[in-house]
């Protein structure tokens, strides 16, 4: 009898999802609001991980393509970021929740994210935000590095020994934050339609995909209506969390 294959981070990441209701509700939101962003037509999810965003995306799931880094059975393709294996043009989204951040090299991504896109489609992403908070729990209770001095539009070389789950979390904030200006120039193709702050207790509470949580599934709405009132004033300091819409021009 053949052997079962070897688990992979994604199945991990699969069984904490089913086995956590506040991490679905929590998530339901962040792919809500994203969704409400992609344009009618052909989506693609990188760094789809345990493969929901389908059954948050009626209108879009027959046009829906859905690839990690790693093969799962419940996913579409094998895809990285920085060499994608799609025709020019071919869709009109492309959508990534917690995938920015791990990408060795994003000016990699964003050309390969202007080849495949459709004039006008657009790039939908949710990441982490550093905040003067935010970095505190950051760098102190999650297991992903914070490295502000990074130069995120260096062409760094491909380096074959690294993990796909390496990361750096400031890279979202460096490029759309601190140097947003500079993103324009290097990345001419893109216009940054929107970047806003979201989560300010809802994420550092829910535990993410570790096994612990600090709140019942049933406070993650009223916390974050709560979130939606605040965030004016307190995201800057504290948002754990950036929405980012870029549309290829």
């Amino acid at each position: 009898m053949a052997s079962a294959a070897p688990a992979t981070q994604l199945d991990s990441y699969r069984e904490t999802w089913r086995s956590k209701p506040v991490l679905r509700a929590l998530y339901a939101d962040y792919y809500r609001r994203m969704v409400k962003l992609l344009k009618p037509g052909k989506t693609l999810e990188l760094g789809a991980g345990s493969g929901h965003l389908r059954a948050h995306s009626p209108a879009n799931s027959t046009g829906a393509v859905l690839t990690d880094i790693q093969p799962a059975a419940w996913l579409d393709a094998a895809a990285d970021a920085q060499a994608l294996p799609f025709r020019d043009g071919c869709f009109d989204n492309i959508i990534l929740l917690d995938v920015l951040h791990h990408v060795e090299n994003p000016a990699l991504f964003f050309a390969e994210a202007a080849r495949v896109l459709k004039p006008g489609g657009r790039v939908v992403m949710l990441e982490p935000a550093i905040t003067p908070l935010s970095g505190l729990f950051y760098r102190h209770f999650h297991p992903e590095p914070v490295n502000m001095h990074q130069d995120p539009f260096a062409d760094v070389p491909a380096s074959p020994a690294r993990d796909p789950y390496d990361a750096n979390q400031a890279i979202p904030t460096l490029l759309f934050r601190r140097h947003r200006a500079a993103f324009s120039h290097h990345f001419p193709s893109f216009r940054v339609a929107r970047v806003r702050n979201l989560s300010l207790f809802a994420f550092p509470l829910s535990g993410g995909f570790r096994r612990w949580s600090l709140m019942p599934a049933f406070l993650v709405r009223p916390l974050l209506m709560l979130e939606d009132g605040l965030l004016m004033l307190l995201g800057p300091a504290m948002a754990f969390r950036l929405l980012v819409m870029l549309e290829r021009r």
